[in-house]
């Protein structure tokens, strides 16, 4: 059995350490590129949204490494994620890919089944399982850590792309990482070494939110690298979805004491319950945001995303309310980068200019 998954940001570290520890062969897929994406669109439906093509591609190119079996998470509520994994087989077996496929439904609604699954995997003593189950954790909030350091200096360092180059080292040093000691040691090296970077004197820095459906808010390739633009611009992007709480949410049923925001406090009375996806956690981060003096928030969401409409459908509301601006953007594998960068551009201007009346 060689097992592989889709990609969604950094994911891939952490379900690799996962998969690893309880003895399983991982065929990581290439990172996502633009064929990834276009191998997705040739064979999807056109109506599909973004993620679920390009997770297709994912898995097209990961049987070209020789991976035969799927792992990937299942879903409930009116976002599509539920019949990913049904419209994915279908395709692929049209295509002659030999996947099996192991989907692991929200454990609230299947716990039987997860555990079920488990153990089908599981190929090693259970105490090694478990180890590796908490080294994929601490992983994730090793990430998470460095990855927050990295969005506050994108828009205060000297020189572009010197955070980032020490955040892809972290994640080398992460991914080879064996133990609790050694990942404490790669974060305290790399937080030492971009606290040193040199920075620009007196420069102003606006700070934005990103809000929105998941995969669009983690995966670089179908948001165009969309932090990486905002903090050439001289913005910090501060974000609450972030794998850590993904995981908490989807596998541990919240039960880790994370700090974090609770849109089920934050996000009444503009939406009172769940709506599937990320839809509400959109709205109930962005009244956070505007708690905490964020200058502005962006929603990002696949072309036709059910909860994300819901969201962005409140969202004057929310407006009116605290007073912060929300721009919306979709995101299909038509979007362009400069179309993006357009829009980014005009509302970074907006919002200085704002904060410039405000501050008068």
């Amino acid at each position: 059995m060689k097992v592989t998954f889709p990609h969604m940001g950094h994911l891939w570290l952490v379900l690799k350490a996962a998969l690893t520890g309880i003895g399983l062969e991982v065929v990581v897929p290439p990172p996502c590129t633009r064929r990834t994406l276009e191998l997705g669109v040739r064979h999807a439906p056109e109506s599909a949204c973004l993620p679920l093509k390009v997770n297709l591609g994912n898995f097209l190119e990961a049987q070209e490494l020789g991976a035969d079996t799927i792992i990937m998470a299942g879903g409930v509520g009116p976002c599509r994620i539920g019949y990913y994994s049904q419209v994915q087989g279908e395709i692929l077996r049209d295509l002659g890919c030999a996947y099996e496929m192991i989907v692991f439904e929200p454990p609230d609604v299947h716990f039987s089944e997860v555990w079920d699954k488990i153990k089908y995997l599981n190929r090693r003593p259970w105490q090694e399982g478990v180890h590796g189950v908490i080294m994929a954790w601490l992983k994730a909030c090793a990430v998470d850590a460095l990855e927050q350091e990295v969005q506050r200096l994108r828009p205060r360092e000297a020189s572009s792309g010197m955070a980032d180059a020490v955040f892809r080292r972290a994640l080398q040093e992460l991914d080879a990482a064996g133990s609790r000691r050694e990942i404490n040691r790669v974060v305290k090296e790399k937080k030492e070494e971009l606290a040193a970077l040199p920075r620009r004197p007196d420069v102003r820095v606006l700070r934005v939110g990103i809000v929105g459906e998941i995969y669009t808010v983690l995966e670089p390739l179908v948001n165009l690298d969309i932090e990486k633009r905002l903090g050439a611009l001289g913005v910090e992007v501060v974000r609450g979805l972030f794998l850590s709480r993904w995981i908490n949410d989807n596998l541990f049923k919240g039960l880790l004491p994370l700090p974090g925001h609770h849109p089920e406090k934050t996000a009444p009375p503009f939406l009172n319950h769940f709506v599937g996806g990320h839809g509400w956690e959109s709205v109930g981060d962005t009244v956070t945001f505007a708690r905490r003096g964020c200058d502005g928030v962006i929603q990002l969401a696949p072309l036709t995303c059910m909860p994300e409409i819901v969201a962005h459908s409140v969202m004057p509301a929310v407006q009116q309310a605290t007073g912060i601006p929300v721009m919306t953007i979709y995101l299909d594998e038509q979007t362009g980068e400069a179309g993006l960068q357009t829009r980014l551009e005009a509302f970074v201007d907006m919002l200085r200019r704002q904060k410039g009346v405000k501050a008068g």
